[in-house]
């Protein structure tokens, strides 16, 4: 059984550089942000929603645990936003580590994310997933989400072409 726990104070300084890291990466491999300045954008955003950190209003920040874990497989992210007339979880980032993939703890995760977002009278559940990952976009459409939009961008070369 897969469970999430809001994270602990000691764990968020390791979350936060892990979140920069991989929101870094995902714009870099998406052609959003170059590498010499993705580290710098992200934590700069990242600080921006997470101004005071595990206690920043509308934030929740959840460590996932395997059965019986004592140490985490993962991060869940969620920010209760506004989406039109209503509010909405919208799930920043769900990460499982490398090493506890493909098991169900992502699917597991979602599940709970939902409940918890229940419970907070929210009205659904929102995410953005970059199109370089087809095994996301297959996981969370397996679970009722549905394309509400596309973002394209054509980059242009260093040399101007």
């Amino acid at each position: 059984m897969t469970t999430l726990a809001p994270m602990r104070a000691e764990a968020y300084p390791a979350f936060f550089e892990e979140a920069v890291a991989f929101y870094a990466e995902e714009n870099v491999t998406a052609g959003c942000w170059r590498a010499a300045e993705a580290l710098d954008l992200s934590r700069s955003e990242t600080e921006r929603m997470l101004w005071r950190g595990l206690e920043t209003p509308d934030q929740h920040l959840f460590e996932i645990f395997a059965a019986n874990g004592k140490e985490p497989i993962g991060y869940a992210w969620v920010a209760a936003m506004p989406m039109g007339h209503a509010k909405v979880a919208f799930v920043i980032q769900l990460k499982i580590h490398p090493e506890s993939r493909r098991r169900g703890h992502a699917r597991a995760a979602l599940g709970s994310i939902e409940r918890y977002a229940r419970r907070l009278g929210l009205a659904g559940l929102a995410l953005q997933v970059f199109a370089h990952n087809p095994g996301a976009q297959a996981l969370y459409e397996s679970v009722g989400y549905k394309v509400s939009s596309f973002n394209m961008i054509k980059p242009f070369v260093e040399d101007g072409t």
